[in-house]
């Protein structure tokens, strides 16, 4: 992950006491674990030249840069720029369990409660920290990936022939992106945190899901303290400017290089506890069930290694001509080592060029020069290595939510 400095703004003594006890402690020892602070409070989000009349995702979708699910929106690699690193807003994939909600940043509130916290808290008494609050406390930059957990699920029926539930994604759900946000721990520990602390709960502000008759309540899911403490953000910002509404404005939590259900949009509760947590969103979802998996399977966390060519699927490419051909690979566990290509189907690879190495938790983009000799139909093939040692399989176990495919996917061309 890497950190952008900014100027140290002042902080009133008013803004330091609305933290509690403590605040002032932890807004001093900010420094010393290397949060940048904010140098200015970002603008309101700005209002999209034109939104969805109606309909679960705000923001335009147009065809040529999207394939729409419902409440969901697949970005086309084929739109994608080679010379552009970051994922635009506009761009950026949506996964929303039931539909953006529209939040006024004057009325929004982070409430912060639990057993977790030195001075125990019920919901009732909670901490409460309003956007103001949170722009105006040091903050950090980073350049981090953010990945649907059922990324490439379709993979799991068309190369594998074993289909699986959900959404029926490609490799589009899935971009890298410039967060601006306030360190968790920075407010943790201002708020005082229990040493027996073990678990945080984050939940959304989106409307309640239902499935089956049955209502979940709001999208929630928990994660150690000890994510909390390393690099866990509450995000304002994206690629400079204020969170887009399907984005999660006005917060959102980002937890770098764990799966996307564990990025809650819309956040709107933070609960500390001293014994673990459980929701439906590490219980009965996002978690491997079915397949040859464990009846007590845990909860998924750290994305796997993966690859793409920024390729429509079915291009047609010119025979006996140069074409380079170019793409991204990630991996949630450390930066990518190298990519290796092949243009007959798997039966001889050749490494490809790193053209720019992933900045701190983002992707890596690549290269490869081919020249066809034949025409026909063709099968590319990219597969990726993180520097943790973990390279794409060429099959995967299936289970049944199709989470988590990180086999080499198979990219058919023309050759003409």
């Amino acid at each position: 992950m890497s950190s952008d400095p900014a100027p140290t703004p002042a902080l009133a003594r008013r803004d330091v006491l609305r933290f509690g006890a403590g605040a002032a402690a932890g807004l001093v020892a900010a420094r010393s674990f290397g949060a940048a602070p904010a140098s200015a409070t970002p603008a309101a989000p700005p209002a999209p030249p034109t939104l969805a009349s109606t309909g679960p995702i705000l923001k335009p979708l147009p065809p040529e840069w999207f394939v729409t699910y419902g409440t969901n929106a697949e970005m086309r690699w084929d739109s994608v720029d080679p010379r552009r690193y970051l994922t635009p807003a506009e761009r950026l994939f949506v996964r929303n369990h039931t539909s953006t909600p529209t939040i006024d940043p004057a009325t929004y509130a982070l409430r912060i409660f639990g057993d977790g916290l030195t001075d125990a808290r019920t919901p009732e008494r909670a901490h409460v920290l309003s956007y103001r609050d949170l722009v105006r406390l040091p903050s950090r930059t980073v350049t981090s990936l953010l990945e649907c957990t059922g990324n490439a699920r379709s993979y799991f029926a068309s190369q594998q022939g074993t289909p699986a539930s959900g959404t029926a994604w490609q490799l589009g759900a899935v971009g890298t992106v410039r967060w601006t946000g306030v360190p968790l721990a920075l407010v943790l520990r201002s708020l005082g945190l229990s040493p027996d602390a073990v678990d945080v709960q984050a939940t959304g502000l989106d409307p309640s899901f239902v499935s089956g008759g049955v209502d979940y309540g709001r999208v929630r899911r928990p994660f150690p303290v000890a994510k909390a403490l390393d690099d866990a953000l509450l995000v304002y910002a994206m690629n400079g400017r204020a969170l887009p509404p399907d984005h999660g404005f006005p917060v959102r939590l980002l937890l770098p290089g764990w799966v996307g259900i564990a990025n809650i949009k819309w956040l709107g509760e933070l609960e500390v506890s001293r014994s673990p947590l459980t929701s439906p969103w590490n219980t009965k979802w996002y978690r491997m069930t079915g397949g040859d998996y464990p009846a007590d399977a845990p909860p998924l966390t750290v994305l796997p290694v993966k690859s793409a060519f920024e390729l429509a699927r079915d291009a047609v490419l010119p025979a006996r001509r140069r074409t380079v051909l170019t793409g991204r690979a990630w991996s949630g566990a450390a930066p990518v080592a190298r990519v290796d290509v092949s243009t007959d189907g798997g039966t001889s690879w050749e490494r490809a060029r790193i053209t720019r190495h992933g900045r701190g938790g983002g992707w890596a983009q690549w290269a490869y020069p081919w020249r066809p000799r034949t025409s026909g139909p063709q099968v590319l093939l990219s597969r990726a290595t993180d520097r943790a040692g973990r390279t794409q399989p060429a099959t995967v176990p299936y289970n049944d939510n199709g989470y988590l495919f990180s086999a080499v996917v198979r990219h058919p061309v023309v050759i003409a």
